[in-house]
């Protein structure tokens, strides 16, 4: 992420150091963690376009929270623990920093293009699909302005398409088909989306170092409020089942389902687990 960050810089400041400000420090990074995973399990023989690969995933997902985070989305005064970018930096410059780390974000796969120009234009092809219209990350924050809502298209562009994005796009850095790998993202990105309702229902603003309950404020739909705590856990605990089975046949396929076990256990909030009787 430094290098591709480093692209970014010069010109204008303040808008370099907003850029900055967005990524760093960052969170879990668990989509180009999910993605590089899925690349080794593939046999990754281009490191280099898949490592392009994983930081333009996070640059977009980056812009999306500084995107989301703006007054005419959720007026969110904190992300990751601190002032969040139109806080910081205001409200224009918050907006020019995520429109520019979207346009990063392909910058660094076209200048790794070169490792395999075909495996490249399929991966900008992929990025873009999931995160623009009609089933992006844009699609899915459009959803939030429509009179009805459909809550399986809202959660799988929202929260999923870039789940879908770093299962797929681990397989294209490695020279593998892209479909089989769909299934595998698409339950991630259901299964985090369902421990953030929870964290959001259960945890502290301090805990998450942003503000909760945005769900009930905005009057969102989520899954506590759909299956209560206890359902929602057990229907978290259904979901990353599935996961684990949908995992295609390749050479690192129990090396992959040990970090997706791994992985549910970092997303579930402790408190939750406390809800669900026998746990």
């Amino acid at each position: 992420m430094a290098r591709a960050i480093a692209r970014g810089q010069g010109g204008p400041g303040r808008l370099s150091s907003a850029l900055d400000y967005a990524v760093n420090p960052g969170g879990a990074r668990i989509r180009p963690t999910i993605l590089l995973s899925v690349a080794a399990a593939c046999g990754d023989d281009r490191p280099a376009l898949s490592d392009a690969a994983a930081a333009a995933i996070e640059l977009i997902h980056c812009a999306s929270l500084v995107h989301d985070d703006l007054p005419a989305f959720d007026d969110a005064d904190r992300r990751r623990g601190k002032p969040s970018v139109h806080r910081a930096y205001s409200e224009p410059l918050a907006v020019l920093a995520g429109d520019s780390l979207i346009v990063l974000a392909f910058e660094v796969i076209a200048a790794a293009g070169a490792e395999d120009p075909l495996r490249a234009c399929a991966l900008t092809l992929h990025l873009a699909q999931r995160t623009g219209m009609p089933g992006g990350i844009c699609a899915g924050q459009g959803w939030e302005s429509e009179g009805e809502i459909d809550l399986s298209a809202y959660h799988r562009a929202k929260t999923g398409a870039l789940f879908m994005a770093a299962t797929q796009m681990g397989a294209i850095a490695a020279g593998q088909d892209p479909d089989p790998w769909e299934e595998l993202g698409a339950r991630i990105g259901a299964a985090f989306q369902v421990a953030d309702d929870l964290r959001d229902a259960i945890c502290s603003a301090e805990e998450l170092g942003k503000p909760v309950r945005q769900d009930e404020t905005h009057g969102r739909p989520n899954a506590v409020a759909t299956y209560g705590l206890t359902g929602a856990v057990r229907h978290l605990d259904d979901i990353l089942s599935g996961a684990i089975a949908s995992i295609p046949s390749c050479p690192g396929e129990a090396a992959l389902a040990q970090m997706v076990r791994a992985y549910a256990d970092r997303i579930v909030p402790a408190g939750a687990r406390r809800t669900v009787p026998g746990e």
